[in-house]
């Protein structure tokens, strides 16, 4: 599998887009990042699992590092963990993990990067993946996702818009959210005077009001 083609983008910049489409930018278009404490611990959490490796154990089969890529959604990566459950029709059902350096979200942008890892499963395998796993490291549990089609829908929208504003090749403008608090982006994202920006008053002047 050739996942060094330049039309697919990595599915770490779905989370990134989901988090902030200009933070998505920054990264995926201008080349600009820096570590802060919480991309260091996330550095440090994923490096156990990011060589590639695979042990069986109860009939199911445990693949670490294991290369992911859909044509259809132009997005290609690695995936954390797959676990290979057995099938009643003798074939293997895949079951994506992914690690997480910190406890569960509020929003759906875990759950919508690991049903694109869902999603590259399926369409390499030929095989249902109804489901998947969230393991957080604060919470040192396994949170279980049901790929249901609402968040398939949402996935495939925000890797197609994501891909649209990446072929586009315009970094949206600086609004400051509640996410800048812990994007190690921020000193390079928003200056002072933009960051006391509200996100209501930058809404308001985008739709032509007072």
């Amino acid at each position: 599998m050739d996942d060094t083609d330049d039309s697919l983008i990595p599915l770490s910049a779905l989370q990134h887009y989901l988090v902030c489409p200009r933070q998505c930018a920054l990264i995926h278009l201008e080349q600009q990042w820096e570590d802060n404490r919480l991309t260091a611990e996330g550095n440090v959490m994923h490096a156990a699992v990011d060589k590639a490796g695979a042990v069986a154990r109860d009939g199911v089969r445990r693949v670490t590092g294991l290369p992911l890529r859909s044509d259809r959604l132009r997005l290609s990566g690695r995936a954390d963990v797959v676990e290979f459950h057995p099938g009643s029709d003798g074939g293997d059902t895949p079951f994506p993990i992914e690690h997480k350096r910190g406890r569960e979200k509020e929003d759906d942008r875990d759950r919508a990067q690991l049903c694109a890892q869902g999603l590259c499963l399926e369409e390499m395998t030929g095989r249902a993946v109804p489901a998947g796993a969230l393991f957080y490291g604060k919470t040192r549990r396994r949170l279980a996702v049901t790929f249901d089609e609402g968040l398939r829908r949402r996935t495939e929208n925000a890797a197609r818009a994501m891909a649209a504003m990446l072929d586009a090749g315009r970094t949206p403008p600086a609004v400051a959210i509640p996410a800048c608090r812990g994007c190690s982006l921020k000193d390079l994202c928003l200056p002072d005077s933009l960051g006391k920006r509200s996100v209501s008053r930058y809404l308001r002047r985008q739709l032509g009001g007072p």
